[in-house]
């Protein structure tokens, strides 16, 4: 029995050899290594103090770490605080201030320790202000207020008037503790507002330039085609108001002699002889044709004041399949013959809007398409029209090459080309994609499953 008792606890001890010990239990061990076997509960009573030794060891690291942890989260509160411009102030329900930062205390020219403790409402500058702080913290519901306008009082008297936006906060159960209060002055917000105004007034100027340049240089394109399309009607009207003037020559010299009082025989014999009959039939018809010739002369010139001018605001019902025939008019004038443009369009397309601004889209498409197939064995643009789901559908589909895949993303960002310097400003499809917009319609560009690039312009239709 004694060598039982005397070899069964060695066998804990050893398996525990491993663990680390304290100096008191290690000498507790050694004593306890002779002991009879009635004290074999010490070495229990040993082994659970050497197991709760290491339990604190354990728990002062742990303690040790969330320390640490805890100033770290702390300075970084702190650090935010500090460097926020805007104004904070924490404060309990009774408004009683509970932290306030760098930026009010600097604001109102006081120690940020000095406010702590403070009423929030001995920072207002009038009774107003006192009044309206007061109804906020008497309305405990949970919904937060934004911009609410108060005077606060600064260390001189004087008041800063300030934008405030108040948050109730909560503790762990949900329970209102009090307000956090944040803001900042309402003349630094006014200036910052007068500054993104310029700024929009700036932009909106710099756009339409842009839109006004970038149809000054397709007119600039185009002049050669104008300059064609008006040469005809110029010369219709010029030869006949030639034709005018002879016959002007001859009535006048026959009305003279019927003024003299020639014998009958003799001005009939004139009248053979100047064609007066003839030229009285023929001059109708020269009346007509110059008529003609200056209103289609009027009409190109309105044409190209529509277009240069800067339209904006124009609103109005117009026919785009006009608009469509007369822009790819002009752009075939100025390209060369073996550009070939096929029209598949309804009689009318009625759409509100600027036929300028519309007929400048247009012009860029089909201008596009032109430089798109130079290099193409077969240059060919087909345009065509139709009404689909109440708007106007007119596709553009060029036999060029195509758009690579990489550039269908960025077609129409401001100043993205791939033309050679000097052919194109990279403002033209950006521009067009504008005007579509505020048209209340959109402009697509992809890539024809028969090849060649499609350019899709989707306008909603006028209302009857």
């Amino acid at each position: 029995m004694g060598d039982e008792s005397n070899s069964s606890p060695a066998g804990p001890s050893a398996a525990k050899s491993e663990e680390p010990r304290s100096a008191l239990t290690v000498e507790l061990l050694a004593a306890a290594a002779g002991a009879s076997a009635e004290d074999g509960i010490w070495l229990d009573v040993i082994r659970k103090m050497d197991e709760v030794y290491n339990d604190l060891l354990q728990y002062e690291v742990a303690l040790e770490e969330k320390n640490a942890t805890l100033e770290d989260t702390q300075q970084f509160i702190s650090s935010v605080l500090t460097s926020m411009s805007d104004l904070l102030i924490v404060c309990s329900r009774a408004g009683v201030i509970e932290s306030v930062n760098e930026a009010l205390a600097s604001l109102l020219g006081v120690d940020a320790a000095a406010l702590h403790g403070r009423s929030i409402f001995d920072l207002f500058a009038d009774e107003e202000s006192r009044q309206h702080a007061g109804r906020l913290f008497a309305d405990q519901s949970s919904h937060a207020v934004e911009d609410c306008e108060i005077q606060l009082k600064a260390a001189n008297g004087s008041a800063i008037p300030v934008s405030l936006n108040c948050t109730p906060r909560y503790n762990g159960v949900g329970k209102m503790l009090g307000l956090v209060i944040t803001g900042r002055p309402v003349g630094e917000l006014r200036r910052a507002y007068q500054a993104l105004r310029r700024a929009h007034e700036d932009l909106k100027t710099t756009q339409q330039q842009l839109i006004h340049s970038e149809k000054m240089a397709s007119l600039g394109r185009l002049v050669a085609g104008v300059a064609h399309e008006l040469n005809n009607p110029i010369s219709f009207v010029y030869g006949n108001t030639v034709a005018m003037k002879r016959y002007a020559e001859r009535l006048a010299r026959y009305l003279a002699a019927i003024h003299a009082e020639m014998p009958r025989k003799e001005r009939e014999a004139l009248r053979r002889e100047l064609r007066i009959d003839r030229l009285l039939d023929d001059l109708p018809s020269l009346i007509d044709g110059t008529v003609e010739g200056a209103e289609r002369t009027r009409d190109i010139v309105d044409a190209l004041k529509r277009f240069s001018a800067s339209d904006r605001d124009e609103r109005r019902a117009f026919d785009l399949v006009e608009v469509i025939e007369r822009a790819v008019q002009w752009v075939c004038k100025a390209t060369a013959n073996q550009f070939e443009v096929s029209l598949k369009l309804p009689p009318s397309l009625q759409v509100v809007g600027s036929p300028g601004q519309l007929q400048q889209v247009v012009m860029n498409l089909v201008q596009n398409a032109a430089d798109a197939t130079e290099k193409a064995r077969e240059r060919r643009l087909e345009i065509s029209a139709c009404i689909e789901a109440g708007e106007a559908l007119v596709e553009f589909r060029d036999s060029g090459p195509g758009i690579p895949a990489e550039n269908l993303d960025k077609l129409f960002d401001p100043f993205f080309t791939t033309k050679p310097v000097g052919r194109g400003t990279g403002l033209g499809l950006a521009i067009s994609y504008g005007i579509v917009e505020r048209h209340g319609g959109k402009l697509t560009a992809s890539n024809h499953p028969k090849g060649g690039a499609l350019f899709s312009l989707r306008l909603p239709l006028a209302q009857e």
